[in-house]
């Protein structure tokens, strides 16, 4: 089967999207599939692309088995919602030349976001008359609307795209169940939207304590009860209850609270922390691979937040990176989320009420006082059960397969009514 990939982001990114497009891409190219990325250079989460890639309109690259073409995109820093919206058409814009004048594929993979991929998806399966797969990792449309990015004209509009989408596709598939039920609320056939959950780096489960000894040590925090947020530092994460949690600890110098990554509100909590002058927050870039197993082994406790405002819609990839490395959470989160039920279900922590820093606050130094292992072992074994790399990655491959082949059975079944 050759599949052709259209994903915004993809390696050397880290976080959210490209983690989950690259893995599944090299996964599909090591079971001997032919495997095409038409993706742009990488800028996530920092909105900014790396020197190596910087000037550059088009490039080609192979890596574990994959072709990757990369093609241009405006990048805007700070990514405001209307400068986002010219950061997805000019990459929408982009990849569909690349895309096109590749060889036909049998499948076409489409990652949204951006919705507006969806349609690339469209004229190139009428174009080649091949099935597509369109891969929701965000309900982008919803979170606008619940964020309040967007004027009601632009809503309504992405709500007509995402609905053309789903009924063009032939397969729709996505992370959560919340997120599944909403499409299925939208009047799409339940059959047609499949639950492809994110998979767990099974290299995550071998992580030892003398990597986490070494981190302390590189960083100056060997004795320190350590709080740590990772990843993407967006509007949606809501990070500002980790920092007035840490302005109401700022007295106790016994914990520390450690937030690392990049995004679109990275500067603005640094400056909120430089202003209150708080020592307890500690800020480090994103983390190479032995640097953030050093962090992950580290961690006494790891968090997710998000806004009041956010609900089933997203799930955080970091949710199953903390949870396959043992590592005990509090998500600072509406109680009745995917997140919020992942973490009750698992054993593996607590939730707390989104934007409330003195229950966050409460909840860290009750842990600090338990005995933490018991979180830790709910974790791993969770992880290896409802995550692990055959089970997710196996049924990825037959759920793709099933769709490439769809087109063959529509002929024939076109050509026994004739």
């Amino acid at each position: 089967m050759k599949v052709l990939i259209l994903s915004i982001n993809y390696w050397p990114e880290v976080t959210g999207i490209g983690a989950f497009s690259t893995y599944r891409a090299e996964y599909l190219a090591a079971a001997g599939h032919e495997v095409e990325v038409c993706t742009t250079f990488p800028y996530y989460p920092q909105w900014k692309v790396p020197p190596d890639y910087a000037s550059k309109l088009a490039a080609k690259e192979e890596r574990n088995g994959v072709r990757i073409l990369r093609s241009y995109a405006y990048i805007p820093n700070p990514p405001k919602p209307l400068r986002r919206i010219l950061h997805e058409a000019s990459f929408i814009a982009s990849s569909m030349i690349g895309a096109i004048v590749q060889k036909r594929p049998d499948l076409l993979l489409v990652v949204s976001p951006p919705l507006g991929l969806a349609f690339s998806a469209i004229f190139l399966s009428r174009l080649w008359r091949i099935p597509f797969v369109f891969d929701v990792e965000d309900l982008q449309p919803d979170s606008a609307a619940e964020l309040k990015m967007l004027p009601s004209w632009a809503l309504r509009m992405l709500y007509k795209v995402e609905s053309a989408a789903y009924r063009h596709a032939t397969l729709v598939t996505t992370l959560t169940n919340g997120m599944r039920g909403r499409i299925i609320d939208k009047g799409i056939p339940s059959e047609k939207v499949e639950l492809l959950e994110p998979r767990v780096d099974d290299s995550l489960f071998e992580i030892e304590e003398r990597e986490g000894t070494a981190f302390r040590k590189q960083h100056c925090i060997e004795n320190k009860f350590l709080v740590t947020h990772s990843g993407n530092m967006g509007v949606k994460q809501g990070l500002d209850v980790i920092v007035d949690a840490a302005a109401l600890n700022r007295t106790d110098d016994s914990i520390q609270f450690l937030l690392v990554g990049d995004g679109a509100v990275c500067r603005r909590i640094r400056q909120k922390v430089a202003e209150l002058e708080l020592r307890n927050v500690l800020f480090l870039p994103l983390l190479d691979t032995a640097g953030f197993r050093g962090l992950l082994a580290a961690s006494d406790i790891c968090l997710v937040t998000q806004q009041k405002s956010v609900s089933e819609i997203a799930f955080p990839s970091k949710v199953v990176t903390y949870l396959a490395a043992g590592c005990p959470v509090i998500a600072s989160v509406n109680s009745d989320c995917e997140i919020a039920q992942t973490i009750l279900e698992s054993g593996a922590g607590w939730i707390v009420p989104p934007e409330d820093a003195p229950a966050l606050l409460s909840r860290i130094r009750g842990l600090r006082d338990e005995d933490l292992c018991k979180y830790r072992k709910n974790a791993q074994m969770y992880a290896s059960r409802r995550w692990s790399s055959a089970r997710v990655m196996g049924h990825l491959e037959r759920r793709l397969v099933w769709a490439a082949q769809s087109e063959t059975r529509a002929l024939a079944q076109e050509g026994t009514i004739r």
